[in-house]
């Protein structure tokens, strides 16, 4: 950074030590210091004073307005997650501001999450320990007070196979289980045949018993066959793309499943009717449903989904799944997220890949600047 400009950088929450490699890289960085995110306000006024890198989370609306407020001064807006919901793509592209994300590094943990999701859910884990904490537990019975439902055997629906959903059915092979795929995009007919030749040599070994299959098919078939359904889709509300996802498990959709079916979602919460599955068990269509994200957060203290008639159905995650020591925070950007976060924001201010964002790997409005 010798004889360079000392960038400012304004980041809306603490991302531990990645910010530190900005410091020492001569960075002049500034953090808002509360866990809440920062009014937008404020944002806006520091924007207004010169900021070149704003570091963002998905709680801060990013807009026309913001962009405005940066002119002449704002090079990049580098996001600490995956989605990128809360930047209105158009106008970074009107304004001509690259912004990054963090994609892949928290792949795994995703999915992983989503699995121990399911695993909770369906073996009553909550139930379970309320049960000897309440002092209610009074001695051993083969099937009372309640039995769960084993994972390992059973049939789910991956819907969406990008990288989480790929990652989910890595891990759902390991407990043998069949594995329904649908996307409306892009079908990975390879890595499904790779993982029936994993299924077929466990079995051919011994390994497993019994002969589990995966295959590609329709929505429906997915939700009316599966045992458990797993959400891993983009949000895509009517009129951004085709197909759109926003509520794309509602009232009818949560009809066509078994009434001893799951529903896991960690993806985007608005891809999930909430109203809907609260009604879908209060009124027992399906068996239970596990969320990590929510139209709102923090979820309300009024969502159906707090009703306590369907508490020991319905188990509810603080958007948890990137929640992992390494995934968050570490400073590598092929393993944490805030690593990957600060990469991407140094890639733009020190104009890497010869200062053409459409090459810079974690810029997502390549678009823009595509010549």
């Amino acid at each position: 950074m010798a004889d360079q400009k000392r960038f400012r950088v304004y980041a809306t929450c603490d991302i531990g030590e990645a910010l530190e490699l900005l410091r020492k890289r001569g960075y002049d960085v500034e953090v808002y210091p509360g866990p809440e995110p920062p009014p937008k306000e404020l944002i806006l006024e520091k924007l207004r004073g010169g900021v070149d890198g704003l570091i963002t989370t998905l709680r801060d609306p990013i807009d026309a307005e913001v962009f405005q407020a940066g002119t002449g001064h704002l090079k990049v807006v580098s996001q600490f997650a995956v989605g990128y919901d809360n930047i209105r793509r158009a106008d970074a592209n009107r304004y001509q501001v690259p912004f990054t994300n963090t994609a892949d590094v928290l792949t795994e943990a995703t999915a992983e999450f989503a699995f121990f999701m399911m695993g909770a859910l369906a073996r009553k884990l909550w139930s379970a320990e309320h049960l000897l904490r309440k002092n209610e537990w009074g001695t051993w019975h083969p099937y009372l007070p309640f039995l769960g439902d084993e994972v390992t055997g059973k049939t789910i629906g991956v819907i969406g196979t990008g990288r989480i959903g790929l990652a989910m059915i890595k891990k759902c092979t390991g407990f043998d289980m069949n594995i329904l795929c649908y996307d409306p995009g892009f079908q990975n007919h390879d890595f499904v045949r790779a993982i029936q030749q994993l299924k077929d040599l466990r079995h051919s070994t011994g390994v497993c018993k019994d002969r589990s299959w995966i295959k590609y098919v329709e929505f429906e078939q997915a939700l009316r066959e599966a045992d458990f359904v797993t959400v891993h889709v983009p949000l895509i509300r009517p009129g951004e793309g085709a197909p759109p996802t926003y509520h794309l498990i509602n009232e009818k959709t949560l009809r066509m499943m078994k009434p001893t079916a799951y529903l896991i979602n960690n993806s985007r919460g608005p891809v999930v009717d909430e109203a809907a599955v609260a009604k879908a068990l209060r009124e027992n269509w399906i068996a239970g449903a596990a969320l990590d994200v929510f139209a709102r957060e923090p979820l309300p203290a009024d969502s159906p989904l707090r009703d306590p008639a369907i508490e020991d159905r319905c188990r509810l995650y603080p958007h948890f799944a990137s929640a992992g020591k390494i995934t968050r925070l570490s400073t590598d950007p092929d393993k944490g997220m805030a690593g990957r976060c600060v990469q991407g924001l140094i890639d733009v201010l020190e104009q890497h890949y010869n200062g053409d964002p459409s090459k810079m790997p974690f810029v997502v409005n390549k678009e823009a600047f595509k010549k």
